[in-house]
């Protein structure tokens, strides 16, 4: 079935705050049951993509996050901790063949797991052939060129963790802003902790407080530019590991948008 979204849908989900010097432009309204616009529409049934990601497209809600994040085609986006790709191959044909996107893959990761990093197979795929496999440590972020986008989905807190060492998550943030364009946007998406938890469930329940989360990355230069609700959910207690087959795909999460100051020249 074609993906269908409509503006007061698609209004219902977002909620966005303006905080940005330069506010940003609102999505490109869509008439009520209207189609995706159509390279998003392309990107979602591309038929490259596995069926299990497919599959995880009710929970993850990919057309929303896509529209959210102010990705479009021509642009130049960075997928950071992707893992197996599962955005990675939107973004590829979401952006399209004169954009780029760089897998950024931790080497603190790449060397816990002893095996190259999944994305690998997607950038030597002749179908992905904009996507651009980028190792190195965390607090050494960096992308051959000026990016419109940095996202990263469910892996912030991993940065926290000890397994990761943890990272100097404020060096992070930094190499992400000065990465990016003026105007450009920060995207983080997480599973969320209780209110007021701080770094409490960060080891044990693979969450994160997202006040934590605010206040790191506006301590870089972002400013707060908005947060979808389109993947929250009032069911998950927030009690339990997101790995716990009670909640697992199913947790509630936060979708944060971040903008560093200035004028975006799109």
């Amino acid at each position: 079935m074609t993906p269908r979204v409509s503006w007061l849908a698609l209004a219902a989900v977002l909620t966005l705050t303006a905080c940005a010097t330069t506010p940003p432009p609102p999505p490109p309204p869509v008439e009520a049951g209207a189609a995706l616009p159509a390279w998003l529409d392309a990107a979602l049934t591309d038929p490259n993509r596995p069926a299990a990601d497919m599959a995880r497209d009710a929970n993850r809600h990919p057309g929303e996050t896509v529209l959210f994040s102010g990705i479009k085609p021509g642009m130049k986006v960075a997928d950071l901790i992707p893992g197996g790709g599962y955005f990675t191959r939107i973004f590829s044909k979401a952006v399209g063949p004169r954009g780029r996107v760089y897998a950024y893959v931790p080497d603190e990761l790449s060397k816990l797991a002893k095996r190259e990093p999944a994305v690998n197979a997607i950038s030597r795929d002749p179908a992905y052939s904009n996507v651009r496999v980028l190792l190195s440590t965390l607090p050494l972020f960096s992308t051959p060129e000026r990016l419109d986008v940095v996202f990263t989905a469910q892996n912030y807190h991993d940065m926290h963790a000890d397994f990761m060492g943890p990272v100097d998550v404020a060096a992070v943030n930094r190499q992400i802003y000065q990465s990016l364009k003026p105007g450009g946007l920060y995207i983080v998406i997480d599973h969320s902790a209780q209110p007021g938890s701080g770094m409490a469930a960060v080891n044990g329940f693979h969450r994160i407080d997202p006040a934590i989360v605010r206040h790191e990355v506006e301590a870089a230069g972002f400013v707060f530019d908005g947060q979808g609700q389109f993947l929250r959910d009032p069911k998950d207690k927030m009690n339990v590991s997101v790995f716990d087959k009670s909640i697992r795909g199913e947790t509630d999460q936060f979708v944060y948008r971040f903008r560093k100051p200035g004028r975006a020249r799109r």
